[in-house]
């Protein structure tokens, strides 16, 4: 296992998971939005790191997307329980579509290396949008708890965050599917 520092800030990023819960839960909506501010700078730190000192790994690689989608499918559950939080409770649909499309591209994922032996799942702009749009919704979600004025925004984010997560999935399902078609064929 490979320690680097961007590893380890992986690491405490879903470290940080437990804590936000139990925040939101006792709804202590600061404190949980100081944790999804702190694993945001985690994030971009490690990513930073990683790259620029020449800090890549395969744990790396494994790890980061974990971390995030921990984060952001725990807080997703959470904030669309009824009563939780003061703020804009976040529609069950919409937590419902988050999570799908992560077990999508984990068992497509996993289906892939099993049948195929295809390891390498390379991130597209797309997806990288959508992240930013989940956590940028879960920010505003968890501040309009703090100002309700925001609900508007948070919700015109929310949404936008649902379709970016909806074409995000079919995209992948149709990057696969060509993925797929475009390996060549053992000899008859």
């Amino acid at each position: 296992m490979s320690f680097t520092i961007p590893n380890l800030l992986t690491l405490l990023r879903m470290g940080l998971v437990p804590p936000f819960v139990v925040f939101l839960i006792n709804g202590e909506a600061k404190k949980a939005l100081m944790i999804v501010l702190a694993a945001g700078i985690t994030d971009a730190l490690d990513g930073f790191i990683a790259r620029f000192f020449n800090q890549r790994s395969a744990l790396g690689a494994l790890l980061d997307p974990l971390a995030d989608k921990l984060l952001v499918d725990s807080a997703y559950v959470v904030l669309a329980i009824p009563y939780i939080h003061h703020g804009f409770q976040i529609p069950l649909w919409v937590t419902v579509l988050v999570i799908a499309r992560d077990v999508l591209l984990v068992v497509v994922a996993t289906a892939l290396y099993l049948a195929h032996g295809i390891r390498n799942f390379p991130v597209t702009l797309l997806s990288k949008v959508t992240t930013v749009f989940q956590f940028s919704a879960i920010v505003l979600v968890l501040f309009t708890s703090l100002w309700p004025e925001l609900e508007t925004a948070a919700i015109v984010v929310l949404y936008t965050m649902a379709a970016l997560t909806l074409a995000s999935g079919l995209d992948y399902v149709y990057r696969t599917n060509r993925r797929i078609e475009d390996r060549p064929r053992p000899a008859a």
